[in-house]
């Protein structure tokens, strides 16, 4: 929308780069074009103010398949006022000289005449096409459809308007249709995914035989390895018991000879003893057998006497000595002596 300002009963508009203004005064076009900046009178001007930028006009409806199905479709179509003359010719676009707005609604106009047109050529191919055709293929179909109808529509370049371009975004079928359109994919994907988890499973379990399989094969070779520790621990502790009995055999014979040469020494050092003593022993039976009976009484009073203990002093009456000399044969004055 243009800019208006009032000045001591003036009116100045001043328009942006994107609406083209046509000023009439008295039935004469005086300014004509875009981005336009002037002064005028209220009560003399009429103005009107074409936009000639792109503008974008959303559209949705319901259409009907060939099988009776119903559908949404969604699209968008860009068009602009390529001709402002003719679009303010056939159209009423002008403005209130105090305000500046807009005394219809020319835009509602432009946006009732695409949509009927885009509808009806959108209907005219969703009418000949299947549900299943329409959702897979139906986008392109329509939207080349609706361009090459709004293309041939007379009335748009008679009106000044020129379609950029068409845009269909969706075409959707009822929330229970669509579920049910659903219900195959789903269930292919699911049995997919289904797959893929008993491929992944089987992929485990075999992984897990795999491992399995190496524990027992090393559980087997640590058996076997044991198996022959154990064998040769045997066979050295036997080998060792063997060293050992003989090492006993040869300690215990060589005691044993040690043993049977002592008692050898022992019995020839007891059989020279004896027979040294018995000797002795005879020399001295044979030296009292000769010697007289005084001599053995005095060796016995020897032999008593160094067994008895020992006397400081002895007194002895005459008597007793007496008796003692003549047990020993020895006179009696021999005493004195």
């Amino acid at each position: 929308m243009a800019d208006i300002t009032r000045r001591f009963g003036w009116r100045h508009l001043r328009s942006a780069p994107t609406t083209h203004i046509r000023h009439h005064k008295r039935g004469r076009l005086v300014h004509d074009g875009r981005g336009l900046s002037f002064w005028y009178r209220s009560l003399s001007a009429a103005l009107s103010e074409v936009p000639v930028d792109d503008r974008e006009l959303a559209m949705a409806f319901h259409a009907r398949t060939s099988d009776f199905q119903d559908v949404a479709v969604q699209a968008t179509v860009t068009y602009r006022i390529s001709d402002p003359a003719e679009a303010a010719e056939r159209l009423d676009f002008s403005v209130d000289p105090d305000t500046g707005s807009w005394r219809g609604a020319p835009l509602e106009q432009i946006a009732t005449l695409l949509t009927e047109t885009a509808q009806q050529h959108k209907l005219d191919v969703l009418a000949r096409t299947p549900l299943a055709v329409a959702l897979v293929g139906g986008v392109a179909s329509v939207r080349e459809r609706v361009a090459a109808g709004l293309a041939d529509e007379p009335r748009l370049p008679a009106t000044g308007i020129e379609v950029v371009a068409v845009r269909v975004v969706a075409i959707r079928p009822e929330a229970d249709v669509e579920r049910a359109l659903r219900t195959p994919a789903r269930e292919q994907i699911q049995q997919e995914a289904d797959r893929a988890t008993y491929e992944r499973r089987a992929v485990a379990v075999e992984r897990e035989r795999a491992i399995a399989e190496n524990e027992l094969a090393s559980q087997i070779e640590l058996a076997r390895r044991e198996e022959q520790l154990i064998d040769q621990r045997g066979t050295n502790a036997r080998r060792e018991a063997e060293e050992k009995a003989a090492a006993d055999s040869v300690q215990t014979e060589t005691e044993a000879a040690r043993k049977v040469a002592l008692a050898r020494a022992d019995a020839e050092a007891a059989r020279e003893t004896g027979a040294a003593r018995a000797e002795v022993q005879a020399a001295w039976l044979r030296v009292h057998g000769e010697a007289g009976t005084g001599t053995l009484h005095a060796l016995a009073a020897t032999r008593l006497a160094e067994n008895l203990p020992r006397i400081e002093s002895i007194t002895l009456s005459p008597d007793v000595l007496t008796g003692l000399l003549t047990r020993l044969g020895r006179p009696e004055g021999g005493a004195g002596a």
